[in-house]
């Protein structure tokens, strides 16, 4: 939902209700909504403004549907190019945005989750990241203190990153994310967004490729085994134009080496470039379903 026109006008919205119960019939447990407050409220970064009521109720109407469904929400601040851009600059408006959230939000049940901010990167530094995630948890806390926060390291939630990322010891109601997109060249080839308009036919799947991958993973779970955190894999995913089978043999291993790890995860997405539901047809990409949610396990 966070590249939909909903958050500005919700007649012109391509996401509909009932998809919420496709989802849960898929497979899925939780929806992950990432929220764009800067862009759909005009102002709130240069703090002049604040929250709108529409934006508010939209995100009530998203939540209150999700859950009606038995899905877990996690609310994603997904403000990250302008936080990587100028952390600075806009760091009183992202504590003002979460100071706001955090009360509309705070007699929500528990199965309503806060992610503080989507991939901290560029001169949001890990060790400057450090500093605003624990500024914003502050935030939250007060009238949040036992909600679930999910936290992951800087540089996009790199799983490289995780021993510079520092969390207050004495709170335990924090589930670390990371992200997985590598090798990048594969699962981003041909996209224009990512330079990579014209690399294309990058193939996946020899043992080495798969090696790595499970190196990667067991990286990450000696760092949440030494730390006591449990991981979400909060993104992965590979664009349409890879080659297939390798497309959804690479999906197939992230989720059965994420859960034989026993960690939760979020498919990089619904609709959109990675896409996984046809909103035009109103139909799964069946191969990317099946691929990460299996018939037996559904």
């Amino acid at each position: 939902m966070g590249y939909d026109p909903i958050w500005r006008d919700f007649s012109k919205a391509r996401f509909k209700i009932e998809y919420f119960g496709k989802i849960k019939a898929a497979g899925f447990n939780h929806v992950r909504i990432n929220l764009h407050p800067f862009r759909d409220n005009p102002g709130l970064a240069e703090e002049t403004n604040t929250i709108s009521h529409h934006y508010l109720n939209t995100l009530d109407w998203a939540i209150s549907n999700a859950l009606a469904q038995g899905l877990m929400v996690v609310v994603d601040f997904h403000e990250f190019t302008l936080m990587g851009h100028d952390p600075e600059k806009y760091k009183k408006a992202f504590l003002k945005t979460w100071d706001i959230l955090a009360n509309h939000l705070k007699n929500q049940p528990d199965s309503v989750l806060f992610e503080i901010l989507n991939e901290p990167n560029s001169k949001l530094t890990p060790e400057l990241w450090n500093q605003f995630l624990r500024d914003a948890l502050t935030v939250i806390r007060r009238t949040n203190p036992n909600r679930v926060v999910i936290i992951g390291p800087g540089q996009w939630n790199s799983i490289d990153m995780l021993p510079k990322l520092e969390l207050p010891e004495s709170d335990r109601n924090i589930i670390v994310t990371i992200h997985y997109y590598a090798p990048f060249d594969f699962t981003h080839q041909g996209t224009a967004f990512a330079g990579k308009a014209d690399k294309v036919d990058i193939r996946w799947g020899s043992q080495d490729d798969v090696r790595t991958l499970i190196q990667d993973f067991d990286r990450a779970q000696t760092w949440a085994k030494q730390h006591k955190r449990p991981v979400y894999l909060g993104e992965f995913g590979v664009y349409d134009r890879a080659p297939e089978p390798d497309r959804y043999i690479w999906l197939q291993h992230v989720v059965s080496e994420a859960e034989s790890r026993q960690w939760s995860w979020a498919y990089w997405q619904f609709d959109g470039n990675f896409v996984a539901f046809d909103v035009r047809t109103e139909k799964w990409n069946e191969p990317v379903l099946r691929a990460i949610i299996p018939k037996t396990q559904k």
